[in-house]
Protein backbone atom coordinates (compact mmCIF):
# COMPACT_ATOMS: atom_id res chain seq x y z
CA UNK A 1 0.00 0.00 0.00
CA UNK A 2 1.39 3.46 -0.77
CA UNK A 3 2.28 6.00 2.07
CA UNK A 4 -0.27 8.08 0.59
CA UNK A 5 -2.99 5.83 0.47
CA UNK A 6 -2.29 4.27 3.90
CA UNK A 7 -2.68 8.43 5.28
CA UNK A 8 -5.79 8.34 2.78
CA UNK A 9 -7.44 5.54 4.88
CA UNK A 10 -6.26 7.05 8.24
CA UNK A 11 -7.43 10.38 7.29
CA UNK A 12 -11.22 9.06 6.74
CA UNK A 13 -10.39 6.64 9.89
CA UNK A 14 -9.73 9.48 11.93
CA UNK A 15 -12.80 11.52 11.11
CA UNK A 16 -14.96 8.42 12.40
CA UNK A 17 -13.22 9.01 15.32
CA UNK A 18 -14.15 12.65 15.50
CA UNK A 19 -17.61 11.92 14.82
CA UNK A 20 -18.22 9.38 16.96
CA UNK A 21 -17.23 11.78 19.48
CA UNK A 22 -19.08 14.40 18.41
CA UNK A 23 -21.74 11.90 18.68
CA UNK A 24 -21.01 10.52 22.00
CA UNK A 25 -20.16 13.91 23.89
CA UNK A 26 -23.26 13.46 25.71
CA UNK A 27 -22.66 9.76 26.46
CA UNK A 28 -25.53 8.60 23.98
CA UNK A 29 -24.79 7.95 20.35
CA UNK A 30 -29.03 8.33 19.19
CA UNK A 31 -30.41 6.72 15.85
CA UNK A 32 -30.85 10.16 14.56
CA UNK A 33 -27.19 10.75 14.80
CA UNK A 34 -26.07 7.51 12.92
CA UNK A 35 -28.04 8.54 9.86
CA UNK A 36 -27.03 11.88 9.82
CA UNK A 37 -23.68 10.50 9.83
CA UNK A 38 -24.25 8.22 6.80
CA UNK A 39 -26.14 10.75 4.97
CA UNK A 40 -23.71 13.43 4.95
CA UNK A 41 -21.00 10.47 4.05
CA UNK A 42 -23.09 9.77 0.98
CA UNK A 43 -23.63 13.42 0.16
CA UNK A 44 -20.59 15.16 0.75
CA UNK A 45 -17.89 12.66 1.51
CA UNK A 46 -17.46 10.25 -0.80
CA UNK A 47 -17.07 12.85 -3.89
CA UNK A 48 -13.76 14.33 -1.65
CA UNK A 49 -11.43 12.47 -3.45
CA UNK A 50 -10.25 9.35 -5.13
CA UNK A 51 -8.98 7.47 -2.54
CA UNK A 52 -9.68 3.88 -2.16
CA UNK A 53 -9.22 1.32 0.82
CA UNK A 54 -7.88 -2.43 0.29
CA UNK A 55 -11.15 -3.71 -1.13
CA UNK A 56 -11.24 -1.19 -3.77
CA UNK A 57 -14.04 0.68 -1.69
CA UNK A 58 -14.62 4.56 -1.17
CA UNK A 59 -12.11 5.37 1.47
CA UNK A 60 -14.63 7.53 2.49
CA UNK A 61 -16.88 4.65 3.95
CA UNK A 62 -14.24 4.32 6.57
CA UNK A 63 -15.73 6.89 8.34
CA UNK A 64 -19.08 4.81 8.92
CA UNK A 65 -16.73 2.09 9.46
CA UNK A 66 -14.82 3.52 12.40
CA UNK A 67 -17.96 4.80 13.64
CA UNK A 68 -20.04 1.80 13.74
CA UNK A 69 -17.00 -0.01 15.47
CA UNK A 70 -16.55 2.45 18.09
CA UNK A 71 -20.29 2.66 18.79
CA UNK A 72 -19.70 -1.05 19.87
CA UNK A 73 -16.94 -0.60 21.78
CA UNK A 74 -18.98 1.89 24.06
CA UNK A 75 -16.24 4.20 25.30
CA UNK A 76 -15.84 7.41 26.14
CA UNK A 77 -15.68 10.11 23.04
CA UNK A 78 -12.73 12.14 24.77
CA UNK A 79 -10.13 9.74 23.30
CA UNK A 80 -10.98 9.71 20.41
CA UNK A 81 -11.32 13.43 19.85
CA UNK A 82 -7.88 13.53 21.02
CA UNK A 83 -6.52 11.03 18.67
CA UNK A 84 -8.31 12.81 16.04
CA UNK A 85 -6.58 16.57 17.44
CA UNK A 86 -3.22 14.22 16.89
CA UNK A 87 -3.32 13.11 13.66
CA UNK A 88 -4.15 16.84 12.30
CA UNK A 89 -1.10 18.05 14.45
CA UNK A 90 0.62 15.07 12.40
CA UNK A 91 -1.06 15.38 9.20
CA UNK A 92 -1.92 19.52 8.87
CA UNK A 93 -1.08 19.47 4.98
CA UNK A 94 -4.20 17.14 4.47
CA UNK A 95 -6.54 19.54 5.86
CA UNK A 96 -7.48 22.34 3.10
CA UNK A 97 -9.64 25.13 4.18
CA UNK A 98 -12.39 23.38 2.15
CA UNK A 99 -11.72 20.21 4.11
CA UNK A 100 -12.11 21.81 7.49
CA UNK A 101 -15.25 23.35 6.30
CA UNK A 102 -16.78 20.50 5.45
CA UNK A 103 -15.67 18.28 9.07
CA UNK A 104 -17.13 21.15 11.19
CA UNK A 105 -20.56 20.98 8.69
CA UNK A 106 -20.63 17.58 9.20
CA UNK A 107 -19.97 17.70 12.95
CA UNK A 108 -22.45 20.45 13.64
CA UNK A 109 -25.40 18.57 11.25
CA UNK A 110 -24.30 15.04 13.88
CA UNK A 111 -24.58 17.31 16.95
CA UNK A 112 -27.90 18.97 15.94
CA UNK A 113 -29.82 16.09 14.80
CA UNK A 114 -30.83 15.48 18.05
CA UNK A 115 -33.24 17.81 19.77
CA UNK A 116 -30.20 20.93 18.88
CA UNK A 117 -27.01 21.25 20.33
CA UNK A 118 -26.58 20.85 23.80
CA UNK A 119 -23.96 22.28 25.91
CA UNK A 120 -21.10 19.29 25.74
CA UNK A 121 -21.79 19.04 22.21
CA UNK A 122 -21.25 23.07 21.89
CA UNK A 123 -18.04 22.81 23.18
CA UNK A 124 -16.81 20.05 21.41
CA UNK A 125 -17.54 22.15 18.63
CA UNK A 126 -16.09 24.97 19.91
CA UNK A 127 -12.95 22.58 20.78
CA UNK A 128 -12.59 21.21 16.93
CA UNK A 129 -12.72 24.81 15.33
CA UNK A 130 -10.14 26.08 17.61
CA UNK A 131 -7.72 23.19 16.95
CA UNK A 132 -8.34 24.61 13.19
CA UNK A 133 -7.35 27.63 13.50
CA UNK A 134 -3.50 26.60 14.66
Amino acid sequence: MLNSEKIGNEFYQNLGMLFYAVAMVDKNVRPVEVKRLRKYVRQHWLDVDGFEDEFHTDAAYQIEIVFDWLEGEEKDGDEYFDAFKEFYKEHPEKFTPKLKALIVETAESIAYSFAGKNKSEMLIIFKLKQLFKH
